[in-house]
């Protein structure tokens, strides 16, 4: 079964269309890594401005190698230094899930 993890930010206003543009020119290195399976980064129709990046793995196991790699700390090294310190100050709410049926 698929392990999803959610990570929700809420963003100023302002910077929404920012943030969804910096989302839609990421840059793309969890995709090619083993056990990925999807990306999508989801907007709450009734607060626009909470967003949620959703990837969704093959499993557990292969997540956890994700966040264990170079590459990982290379996208979040690309995060902490983003030139809208306002964003990149933006802790995410982390949530993880187990898919238990489909």
């Amino acid at each position: 079964m698929s392990y999803i993890v959610h990570s929700i930010v809420n963003v100023p206003p302002d910077k929404i269309d920012e943030t969804i543009s910096i989302y839609q020119n990421r840059s793309k290195l969890v995709d090619e890594y083993e056990g990925f399976v999807s990306f999508g980064l989801l907007q709450n129709e009734k607060r626009p401005s909470e967003l949620t990046v959703q990837l969704v793995w093959e499993s557990k196991e292969a997540y956890m190698k994700w966040v264990t790699s170079e590459a990982f700390q290379k996208v979040h090294d690309l995060e902490k230094n983003y030139p809208d310190q306002e964003l990149a100050s933006i802790v995410p709410k982390v949530q993880k899930y187990r898919v238990v049926a489909t």
